[in-house]
């Protein structure tokens, strides 16, 4: 190879093997994600106390979405559905604020956790637990949870 085009191909590959091996800060999620996803669930309690726990169900549940329930096996997908479909919300109203979350860097997997209240229609009392969901951003850049869990008894 004579020296000339040598030259020319150091040149071009000089730039090309800088620009592969230049190290760029990792891109930070975008902050939207995060903050979409927490309105997602304070959308997500509005329902709740609106239209009752069943139709916020339904309307924010993944198709994959997993139910875990005291003394019983996780309930997935189609069973996570019908076990919302047959429970009967009209005795009480349900609502919760996220405390907190936090979304992956990839912007498409996130969680938030809180505390909810249950107030039974007929009584006074209201019944307070923590919670935790996780979220999955949907092609449409919408939230739908695949995962959702409580633990009732805080003071």
């Amino acid at each position: 190879m004579n020296m000339h085009l040598k030259n020319r191909l150091l040149l071009v590959l000089i730039p090309v093997i800088a620009a592969a091996c230049s190290t760029k800060k990792p891109k930070p999620v975008d902050i939207d994600y995060k903050s979409g996803m927490m309105e997602t669930d304070r959308a997500f309690s509005k329902m709740s106390e609106e239209k009752g726990m069943k139709t916020a169900m339904l309307n924010f549940i993944d198709s994959k979405g997993v139910l875990l329930r005291p003394n019983t096996m996780p309930l997935v997908g189609g069973n996570a559905v019908d076990y919302i479909s047959q429970s009967d919300d009209t005795s009480y109203i349900m609502t919760w604020e996220p405390s907190g979350g936090s979304v992956a860097k990839s912007g498409d997997l996130g969680y938030t956790y809180g505390v909810y209240s249950l107030k039974p229609k007929d009584q006074d009392t209201v019944f307070y637990g923590t919670y935790v969901s996780v979220w999955k951003r949907q092609e449409d850049g919408k939230w739908k949870f695949v995962i959702e869990t409580g633990n009732d008894g805080i003071q």
